[in-house]
């Protein structure tokens, strides 16, 4: 008896599913073995001999091959006869159009992931997105119910055609994209492609507010190849009638926040470009990007100690004269801001349009500095002067000992303002000098003789007795009625030398008072510079710092609002995990 077809159908079909069933079956016996005999696994090293450990891995083993028998993997059939289908006569390389003079609509929108680096030295932003794209492709279209209800298909994105988006201003890396990943056909015929990316794009850095700075970054997308006749560019979230303009044109649910950078706002544009040569328009996307910078670490490690080296340098004004570390202070302080300025030159960028917020500030700090030395080498060249070498003028001591010290609120000691005077004042006999300008006792008498007496001997060329009339001039011993008489030799020997040490001393006291004077001439220029400097640094400060807009920008960070990253990190920090 000849078997019917169906008969021998099944007969087939029960020596197929007997191959079938021995030859999974002797795939596991030799994988199981493989796996037990396998030099590359030597238990000996991880089990000491007489555990279980060997009999644990082989029930480890049994229970993955039943899992494997239990659970069979199975392709769909339905799929794979949708991409047979779909892609057996496509042609990757012509646009996807019925006529020739039909324009594909290509939506563009961009999905920032993070902002690795903005190198303000070279001006690159580099960024990682995914590049959302979706366009129409007649080819791919359709019906579910004829392919067992499948509506999405994920295809290798190099079988199907592609629209050349690149990176206009990139700057350094790739144009396009370079991980091809899968794309979704769906039913309809739209097909979406989501690579990731990492671009570096030029940005045009504004250093003049650097630290406290805001910056404005740009990434500009466009067909490469075809005009605006041939695909129309479109944010994927624009709207009739908002004439290109997205508002929130950067998606940024998924974005991981910067350690340096806030982003204030994030529009989309969309513009159309003309050149010279060719009727056709060529559109693009604007995705701009505003970024304000976060300012603690450059507040602490830069700021605070520039001003506070700076500020040093007015002490150079309080510090005595005499101390001898003047000069030294200010070389000090000197060469710690040449410090600042070599590690400030690595930071910002290298660039003559504009000087930096804070390359303005250690400019006026070290023009103070310097200044500083300069006035300090004047104030201890007038506190070290003599009157041997210089002569001060009545000028100079009415205004500096007489009248700014009452300005500066200083107080001025009782023998300098005795002593202020001038020169007549120290050598009239009608001024009262027994304490001496500088504290020395006037010699005025010695041993009883009256030395105004003395000179009046010598005025009158002869040393004699005095008489009766003029005892004053004598020895109070002597006789009034007897005549004038000349003194001994040795009388008229003590009585030069005794006028003599009357007018050294008197010139010794006239000398040191002045040289006192000019020490209290130099602590007035002291003090005058003090405040001088102190006023300096102090509006400098506050005019130069105070010049950037951020500090006046207290709009708050979309991505902290819009991140769910951000959001996750705020709520954890608020929990204080």
């Amino acid at each position: 008896m000849i078997p019917s077809d169906s008969t021998a159908f099944q007969r087939v079909r029960c020596h197929q599913d007997d191959a079938d069933t021995r030859t999974r079956s002797r795939f596991k016996t030799t994988t199981s073995t493989r796996l037990l005999s396998s030099p590359a696994i030597n238990f000996s090293r991880y089990c000491h001999p007489g555990t279980i450990c060997v009999r644990r891995f082989n029930g480890y083993i049994f229970l993955l091959l039943v899992l494997l028998n239990l659970c069979p993997i199975r392709a769909n059939p339905d799929a794979k006869r949708l991409y047979d289908d779909l892609l057996s006569n496509y042609n990757r390389l012509i646009r996807p159009v019925y006529n020739n003079t039909d324009t594909v609509l290509v939506r563009l929108g961009l999905r920032l992931s993070q902002l690795l680096d903005l190198d303000l030295k070279n001006q690159i932003m580099t960024t990682n997105v995914w590049l959302d794209q979706s366009w129409f492709d007649n080819k791919f279209i359709w019906d579910p119910k004829e392919y067992g209800g499948v509506t999405e298909l994920y295809v290798p994105s190099e079988h199907i055609w592609l629209p050349d988006i690149v990176l206009y201003n990139n700057a350094d890396g790739d144009y396009i994209v370079t991980t091809m990943t899968k794309a979704v056909l769906h039913s309809d015929g739209v097909v979406t492609w989501k690579p990731p990316a990492i671009f570096k794009s030029s940005c045009e850095i504004d250093v003049r507010y650097f630290p406290y700075d805001m910056q404005q970054c740009f990434m500009k997308f466009g067909s490469w190849t075809y005009d605006g006749f041939q695909i129309d560019l479109k944010h994927i979230n624009q709207e009739p009638g908002n004439e290109g303009i997205v508002d929130m044109g950067i998606n940024l649910l998924e974005f991981y926040p910067s350690v340096e950078w806030d982003i204030l706002s994030v529009p989309a544009e969309r513009h159309e470009r003309f050149y010279p040569c060719c009727e056709e328009p060529y559109p693009d996307i604007f995705f701009n990007i505003t970024l304000r910078r976060r300012t603690l670490f450059y507040t602490v490690n830069l700021i605070i100690p520039v001003i506070g080296i700076s500020y040093l340098s007015i002490l150079v004004f309080y510090l005595p004269a005499d101390s001898g570390e003047k000069i030294a202070l200010c070389i000090s302080i000197l060469l710690s801001q040449t410090m600042f300025f070599l590690l400030i030159s690595e930071i910002i960028p290298s660039t003559s349009l504009a000087i930096p917020l804070l390359g303005k500030y250690l400019l006026f700090s070290t023009f103070l500095v310097g200044l500083s030395v300069t006035v300090t080498t004047i104030i201890l060249n007038v506190h070290y002067r003599k009157p041997s070498t210089h002569r001060m003028t009545p000028w100079v001591r009415h205004v500096f000992i007489r009248i700014l010290p009452k300005f500066l609120l200083m107080r001025v000691p009782e023998h300098v303002l005795n002593c202020s005077a001038g020169p007549s004042a120290r050598t009239s006999p009608s001024s009262s000098r027994d304490d001496g300008c500088n504290g020395f006792q006037g010699v005025s008498r010695l041993s009883g003789l009256s030395l105004q007496g003395f000179s009046g001997f010598l005025e009158q060329g002869a040393l004699e007795y005095p008489g009766p009339a003029s005892s004053s001039y004598g020895f109070g011993g002597l006789e009034p009625d007897n005549p004038r008489k000349k003194l001994p030799f040795e009388i008229q020997k003590a009585i030069h030398n005794v006028q003599f040490i009357q007018t050294h001393m008197q010139r010794q006291d006239e000398f040191d008072s002045e040289d006192q004077d000019w020490g209290f001439v130099a602590m007035v220029l002291d003090r005058i510079f003090l405040l001088l400097f102190n006023t300096a640094f102090f509006i400098g400060t506050t005019w130069i710092l105070l010049e950037a807009p951020a500090l006046y920008d207290y709009s708050e960070a979309i991505d902290k609002v819009i991140s769910t990253i951000a959001k996750k990190q705020y709520s954890q920090e608020q929990l204080g995990i």
